[in-house]
């Protein structure tokens, strides 16, 4: 019975030292260290022919947040004068 080697080789990855303590933290809580997490990663990925999880940006930016925040005062507030529709707003505008 013959018994296959395995090689392994080092990869050095760059990432923040708070990100990476929070990392360790998290993975050691679930019994493994950061290099089986990436291990676990990466055989994931090439499981499912790309990223085990789906990757998109569902939530808006800082500027888009602040906006959305001033525009459910402005809807909150009695003060703010109201316009029926957009020609009367620039009518308004234009005075």
């Amino acid at each position: 019975m013959s018994r296959t080697t395995k090689t392994t080789t080092n990869v050095t990855v760059r990432m923040d030292a708070q990100i990476k303590a929070q990392a360790e933290e998290l993975f050691g809580a679930l019994g493994m260290n950061l290099s089986t997490a990436i291990n676990v990663f990466v055989r994931q990925s090439l499981r499912k022919g790309g990223f085990p999880f789906e990757l998109v940006l569902d939530q808006p930016n800082w500027e888009t947040r602040e906006a959305m925040l001033e525009a459910e005062q402005i809807l909150k507030d009695p003060s703010v004068k109201r316009y029926s529709d957009v020609e009367e707003a620039l009518r308004e505008l234009k005075k």
